[in-house]
Formats: structure tokens, C-alpha cells, sequence
């Protein structure tokens, strides 16, 4: 074999933990260069991993520099989000290449703070995020990004989305008031997020995360149906109970055509902060098991810490609150984890770049 073949097989063969697959088997190897003894690679990941690029470049360099006659290596990896595609007959939005819906079969499992830090562990890896609150009846996004006041209306049609930590959000709590109660039926409340999904004026966004009321009724099948989607998000806590009610939000967005990116085990354990003693309070495996069960990726595992509740409930959520903090990595190895499976979804042909065609006259 060639040098050149050499070196590409050889990072080809890097396994890529967050996506599952090699470096080869993704398309990451985007180029590869041999003059004399010196080697340049060009590594373009699909998905933002600022946290890893420099840890996967060092190992890409290991690897290169193994394959004998390589005395010097040159490693370049980069990032770059691509459109997937959405459910069949619906478009995506102009201004967002993806949107992930974070869901769960039912409420209080922490499901609107792991949107909320899972958009901004998005976002601290090199993304451009925003985060819709599809809560209607309780929005939340509000309070555990800090927002407040009514977003302004440049043309009296479209709202801007209200910005806090880097991220663009948009809420119905922005638009009443906080103690006034949502007495809508149904088919309201999918309008009114149809509006506030295609109203406002997104700018550029990589991901939209959409935090989806809990439950898996009517409002939620017609909300997955009619919100183009690239890929969808469970949460759930280790209890029998819970992970139950998650394999119904997991069939529904099967029946609608929307492939699960994966499971983040919320409240997995807790470790005592007086003695450090470690205890299942929810059981434990739930996640697993369900992973197991349905062959969907086990994305992570968040810990029952206080600390997560008291930083979303000051407005200022756990990534922004303490970006190095263990709790903050695991968050952003999950981000990256998510970001990594819709990478590998079919791209949104409907958005791709026109085909140039040069004819003679």
C-alpha cells in the first residue's frame, strides 16, 4: 500500500464515540495529503464537538505518526452542521436547519431542563441554538433562562425571539401573563405553537430545540405530525413507571416518521453531598434496558444534584451557571452524542445547494 492509503486507512479506522462509527464509516476523513515524509489530514465532523476536537485531533495525529516512513503530521478538525431531513410532506423553516424535540410520556422528569442545557451544551460545542417552549399549558423556558417582557414585533406579523446565555427562545409565557392559566382545547394550543414555531424570526439557526408539553395524547401526536422535525430526544428516570410512559413518547414518534436520536437517563443516582454515599433513589438500569429494548442509543445519564434545579430555577441553567463543572461535561458529551446520531440521518434534500449547470450558446 501507499503511504497515502496507509494513512487514510488508519484514521479511517478511529472509532468516533459519539456517532458509533469509525471516522471512515461517517465520511469525517475529508482529505489526506503526503509530501516526502510529512502528512496533512483534514477531519470535517457533521456535528459541533469543540470540546473533542482537540482530543480527537491528538489522536488522529497518533495514528498518522504510527504509519511507518510519517516524520511529520498535520491535523485540522472542524465542524460542520448539515439539514436532515423532516417527516414526508412537511418543510423545514428557513432559518433552521434542524429542529430536535426533547419529549417525554409524562411530566416531572426533568425533561425542560435537560432541553434547556442540552440547547446550550448545543451551543458552549459551536452550534447556533435556539429553544421553543411547546408547554403551552405550563411554560417553563421562561424562568430557567431568565427572559422576561414581550418580545417585539418589527412588522406587526413576525416576533422576535427574546435572547439570554447566547441562545434565541420563544415562549408563550412571554406573551401573558405568568399567573394567568391557558383554558384552551386542543386544536388552540396547536395553533398557537404553529405560530410561535413559524412567526418568529429564527436567524440562522443549527438546531431549534423544541421542549414538548409531557404526555403522548392527541395534542402531541398532532404537534409531532405538523412541526418538521429531524430527530427527537426521550427523557426519562430509571423507575419502571416512568420508563413505561417514555416507550409511548418513543412509538409516537416512530408512527409519525421521526427517528429517536436517543435516551438521557434523568436523576440516574444521587450522591449524598455530606458523605459522598451513592444511592439508585429511582431504581436504576430503566434507561438501559429501554435502550436495549428498542435499540435506540443510550445518550447519558444526569445525576439527582441539586444543584441542577437551584441554577435552572435562578434563570441562570447549569452549562451557563458553571461551564466547567462535571455536571456541565456531561451534559455537552450528551449534546455531542445527539448532535452526532442526526448527523448520520439522510440530509433535507429541500434545502440542499442548487445544482450548477454551465451550458454553451
Amino acid at each position: 500500500m501507499s503511504m497515502d492509503s496507509q494513512v487514510r486507512a488508519a484514521v479511517s479506522a478511529l472509532a468516533d464515540p459519539h456517532a458509533g462509527q469509525t471516522l471512515g464509516e461517517s465520511g469525517a476523513v475529508r482529505g489526506v495529503g503526503v509530501e516526502g515524509t510529512a502528512v496533512v489530514v483534514e477531519i470535517l465532523l457533521g456535528y459541533p464537538a469543540a470540546g473533542w476536537h482537540a482530543a480527537l485531533e491528538a489522536r488522529v495525529r497518533e495514528a498518522v505518526l504510527a504509519v511507518p516512513g510519517v516524520e511529520r503530521a498535520t491535523v485540522s478538525v472542524a465542524s460542520r452542521v448539515q439539514a436532515h431531513r423532516v417527516q414526508k410532506d412537511l418543510t423545514p423553516l428557513p432559518q433552521v436547519k434542524n429542529i430536535i424535540a426533547v419529549a417525554s410520556g409524562k411530566g416531572g422528569v426533568g425533561k425542560s431542563t435537560t432541553a434547556v442545557n442540552l440547547a446550550l451544551a448545543l451551543q458552549a460545542e459551536g452550534a447556533v441554538v435556539g429553544v421553543l417552549d411547546a408547554d403551552i399549558y405550563g411554560p417553563s423556558i421562561p424562568k430557567m433562562l431568565g427572559l422576561s417582557g414581550r418580545p417585539d414585533s418589527p412588522d406587526g406579523k413576525s416576533i422576535e425571539p427574546k435572547r439570554n446565555h447566547g441562545l434565541q427562545a420563544m415562549s408563550i409565557g412571554l406573551l401573558i401573563g405568568e399567573d394567568t392559566p391557558m383554558i384552551w382545547r386542543g386544536p388552540m394550543v396547536t395553533q398557537a405553537l404553529q405560530q410561535l414555531l413559524n412567526d418568529t424570526r429564527w436567524e440562522g439557526l443549527d438546531y431549534l430545540v423544541i421542549d414538548l408539553p409531557p404526555g403522548t395524547g392527541d395534542i402531541q401526536l398532532t404537534l409531532a405530525q405538523r412541526v418538521p422535525v429531524s430527530g427527537a430526544v426521550i427523557v426519562t428516570t430509571p423507575q419502571d413507571i416512568a420508563t413505561l410512559d417514555a416507550r409511548k413518547a418513543l412509538q409516537m414518534f416512530a408512527k409519525v416518521d421521526v427517528p429517536v436520536l436517543g435516551i438521557v437517563e434523568n436523576m440516574a443516582v444521587h450522591v449524598c453531598t455530606n458523605c459522598g454515599h451513592s444511592e439508585h433513589v429511582f431504581g436504576a438500569g430503566g434507561g438501559e434496558r429501554m435502550s436495549a429494548e428498542y435499540g435506540v442509543p443510550l445518550l447519558g445519564a444526569l445525576p439527582l444534584d441539586i444543584r441542577i434545579r437551584e441554577q435552572a430555577d435562578s434563570g441562570v441553567p447549569t452549562v451557563a451557571a458553571d461551564p466547567e463543572s462535571a455536571l456541565s461535561l456531561a451534559y455537552r458529551d450528551i449534546a455531542r452524542r445527539t448532535a452526532a446520531r442526526l448527523s448520520l440521518q439522510a440530509r433535507n434534500k429541500a434545502i440542499a445547494f442548487p445544482n450548477i449547470v454551465i451550458q454553451n450558446t
